[in-house]
């Protein structure tokens, strides 16, 4: 099944998969806060906006995870002191889903101190939940936030069970594991 983009986040955990049968070059790298999507050396030149954005940025206090150019506002809501549950929310709600060809949905996690939560904008809807167990939430086919098993014990063991996930056209993934000092990441780009 294609679900494209998807993530999954729990209390303890977060991760992130691009999954792609239109722009499978691309990679996750690490600059500094944040991971960001790309494109690799070999992919070919391309005007789409939708391809290249941090995936997952820390806050002072947390972890954001996204398919877009949502993640950068709504960590920044954050550190600037608005709730979880309303960064995302704004978020979502101002840049909309994307103009692309399939009205493709915004996805979003959030990792707080609270826990977790899972966001989604979609033509149709819009929708912010806290969740207390692992929620996986897609692109595609699985547009609304649903409960699956996921508990990784480190960044490394997320990522890679995300992209070895069943679903199709793995590109890259990341993974994201709150420890006692804060949070750890690892990135998995396949046969990078």
């Amino acid at each position: 099944m294609y679900v494209g983009r998807f993530l999954i986040v729990g209390p303890q955990c977060g991760a992130y998969r691009v999954s792609s049968r239109s722009f499978p070059n691309r990679r996750i790298v690490e600059r500094d806060d944040r991971l960001t999507v790309g494109p690799t050396a070999d992919a070919e030149e391309t005007d789409n906006p939708y391809v290249s954005y941090n995936c997952v940025r820390l806050t002072g206090n947390g972890a954001v995870l996204g398919n877009g150019s949502h993640v950068d506002p709504i960590a920044e809501k954050i550190d600037m002191g608005y709730p979880a549950r309303d960064a995302l929310a704004t978020s979502l709600l101002a840049l909309d889903y994307e103009k692309d060809d399939y009205d493709t949905p915004r996805i979003a996690g959030v990792l707080d101190e609270e826990g977790a939560l899972i966001g989604i904008v979609r033509k149709d809807a819009l929708l912010v939940e806290r969740v207390s167990e692992p929620t996986l939430i897609g692109t595609y086919e699985k547009d609304s936030p649903e409960k699956i098993d996921f508990s990784p014990e480190s960044a490394e063991e997320a990522a890679r069970a995300v992209y070895d996930h069943e679903f199709e056209h793995a590109v890259c993934a990341a993974g994201v594991v709150r420890g006692g000092n804060g949070f750890s990441w690892a990135i998995e780009n396949g046969q990078d």
